[in-house]
C-alpha cells in the first residue's frame, strides 16, 4: 500500500509467523520488497513493532503490530533524456520494449547518458524509485530485441524471482559461422576470462550455464539458429557458440577474424564484412504477469540488418547452385 510519495503498510503478526525473527516475518508478509531494503527499514526505525524500533533478529509474537512508514529513496541519480523507445507492451507494472542494436542498457563509465535507463526515466519517471531503475535483465549494447522493465515494486520483486527460478522464458535468434548439422545443448560454466577482464569465457570455476540451440536455416558456410537459455550469464550465447567453434557472425569480441568461405561472392563478402555487431536478437519473451499471474508472451521480428544478412546468405546459396565453383 503506497501513498503518493511514501510506502505505508501495517500488519498484525498471524499465527504462522509467531516466534519468528522480525526480518524473516516481514520478508514473508511483504514479498514485493527486497530483503536488503526491509533490513534497512528495520535498522532505520521506519519499520516498527508495536510502535518501537527493533533489531532484525528480534522475535515477533502473535498479534504484534508491524508498521511501515518509509520514503521510497530514489535509487538513481541519472538524467531523464528524451530518447524514443519502441514499446511492445506497457501497463502500470511492466514495460516491454524492443531494444535496437547500439543502445546501452545501463549508464556506466564511458556511457553516462544516451542509455535505455535515461530513456526510461523520461518515459516512466516512477522507475527512479526502483533498484537499477527497474532493469532486471540486460541485453548487450549490440544485441537487439525484447526486454522487460519493472515499473512497480511488485513487478520488480516478481521479475527478479522469475529470472532466478528460471520461469521467465527467453528465445534468441543468431547467425553463426560454419554449417551445423543439427541442434544441441552447450552445458559449460562461464566466468571472467583469466587474462582479458572485459571478456567472459568457459572456465571450470565459472557459474553453471546451459544454452539449447536448434537449426532454423542452413547456408553454404553459415547457420541461422534459435537459442533458449536456462541461465542468464553475461555474453552467454556469444561465449557458448564460440566455445563450440561456431561464433556469431560479426561478434567483435568472440568471433575471431572474418572468415570467408570458398566461393564467397563479392556481394556476400561486403555484407559479411559490413556486419559490425554480433548477429544476435532476443526474439521472444514469456513471463507471468506480476499482478494477475497470467502467462504472457511477446515476439519481435528480426531487425533489418539481420534480415539483409539472411537474404545475402540465401542468395549466395542460389548463386552457388547455378555456378560450379
Amino acid at each position: 500500500m503506497s501513498s503518493e510519495n511514501r510506502i505505508i503498510a501495517s500488519f498484525s503478526v498471524p499465527p504462522e509467523h509467531s516466534d519468528r525473527r522480525l526480518d524473516q516475518a516481514v520478508a514473508e508478509l511483504m514479498p514485493e520488497h527486497s530483503r536488503s531494503r526491509l533490513q534497512g527499514w528495520i535498522k532505520s526505525g521506519a519499520l516498527t513493532v508495536n510502535g518501537k524500533a527493533c533489531k532484525p533478529r528480534d522475535k515477533v509474537m502473535l498479534g504484534d503490530r508491524l508498521e511501515l512508514d518509509a520514503e521510497p529513496e530514489a535509487q538513481v541519480s541519472w538524467q531523464a533524456e528524451s530518447i524514443s523507445l519502441d514499446i511492445v507492451y506497457e501497463d502500470e507494472h511492466l514495460l516491454v520494449i524492443n531494444k535496437p542494436a547500439g543502445l546501452v542498457v545501463h549508464p556506466a563509465a564511458g556511457h553516462a547518458d544516451g542509455t535505455l535507463v535515461n530513456a526510461l526515466l523520461n518515459h516512466a519517471p516512477e522507475v527512479e524509485n526502483l533498484p537499477r531503475a527497474g532493469i532486471v535483465h540486460r541485453l548487450d549494447k549490440d544485441t537487439s530485441g525484447i526486454m522487460v522493465v519493472a515499473r512497480s515494486l511488485i513487478a520488480h520483486t516478481s521479475l527478479v524471482d522469475q529470472l532466478q527460478t528460471r520461469t521467465m522464458g527467453r528465445e534468441y535468434e543468431a547467425i553463426v559461422v560454419g554449417t551445423l548439422t543439427g541442434g544441441s545443448t552447450v552445458d559449460a560454466p562461464i566466468g571472467r576470462h583469466p587474462r582479458e577482464r572485459k571478456k567472459m569465457a568457459v572456465v571450470p570455476t565459472g557459474k553453471p550455464a546451459v544454452t539449447h540451440y536448434r537449426l532454423v536455416e542452413r547456408f553454404a558456410a553459415h547457420t541461422h539458429v534459435r537459442c533458449k537459455l536456462e541461465s542468464g550469464r553475461t555474453h552467454q550465447i556469444r561465449v557458448h557458440m564460440a566455445h563450440v567453434k561456431h561464433p556469431l557472425v560479426g561478434d567483435p569480441q568472440y568471433g575471431g577474424r572474418l572468415r570467408l568461405p570458398k566461393g564467397t561472392t563479392e556481394e556476400l563478402r561486403d555484407v559479411l564484412a559490413g556486419f559490425q555487431r554480433q548477429a544476435l536478437h532476443a526474439r521472444q519473451l514469456t513471463l507471468e504477469h506480476p499482478q494477475t499471474g497470467e502467462t504472457m508472451t511477446w515476439e519481435v521480428p528480426l531487425p533489418e540488418d539481420m534480415e539483409t544478412l539472411l537474404a545475402a546468405l540465401r542468395k549466395h546459396v542460389k548463386d552457388m547452385e547455378h555456378h560450379d565453383f
